[in-house]
């Protein structure tokens, strides 16, 4: 591949990767422990991801279950989920905290699939952002560096990768909206 055409490559890569990282965080009625992967907690005086100070488990398909190296931390994590925006009241025995998530409503499954296609236009609009700047940087190349033609064909390359990354794009968000219809 033309070095040229690496730089946009990897910010495109970038963008997808973004977006399936968010995908991740969407919960499809099925515990996910990447919902918690947002969430710091205060850890003698540093912000730490929740993953860092304590062992994530699935035990159940609905209930995530948070087991803190330290009992002291058990307030901390409550708070940080309590003030989050997954919506769920961690229940705690003193040893661990559990997360029960509810099954997924009808309505509640197609807003979260309306919420997957908005994510996937806008990961859509950064790739095409993308390939604008590209075509932009290789106008102006035109003017000292390179000959018309190679323009076109770098181009015609770039139009290639943005067409690839939309496609992924696609599956990704239709292999999401299905798994959150499925019940």
């Amino acid at each position: 591949m033309d070095a040229r055409l690496q730089v946009y490559d990897d910010k495109m890569r970038k963008a997808f990767e973004f977006l399936e990282t968010d995908y991740a965080t969407i919960r499809a009625g099925r515990a996910n422990p990447h919902v918690l992967d947002k969430l710091r907690v205060d850890y003698y005086g540093t912000p730490t991801p929740i993953q860092q100070v304590g062992n994530v488990t699935v035990p159940e398909a609905r209930i995530i279950q948070i087991a803190p190296w330290e009992k002291s931390l058990i307030r901390e994590i409550e708070k940080a989920i309590l003030t989050s925006d997954i919506g769920i009241n961690p229940s705690n025995d003193g040893n661990v905290i559990r997360l029960v998530f509810p099954e997924l409503t009808e309505e509640r499954r197609k807003e979260l699939v309306k919420d997957v296609r908005k994510k996937a236009e806008d990961g859509k609009v950064a790739i095409r952002n993308i390939r604008r700047d590209g075509n932009d940087s290789f106008k102006k190349l035109a003017k000292t560096e390179i000959s018309e033609d190679e323009i076109k064909q770098l181009e015609e390359q770039l139009q290639k990768l943005t067409d690839k990354y939309i496609k992924e794009i696609d599956a990704l968000m239709e292999s999401k909206s299905k798994e959150i219809m499925t019940v």
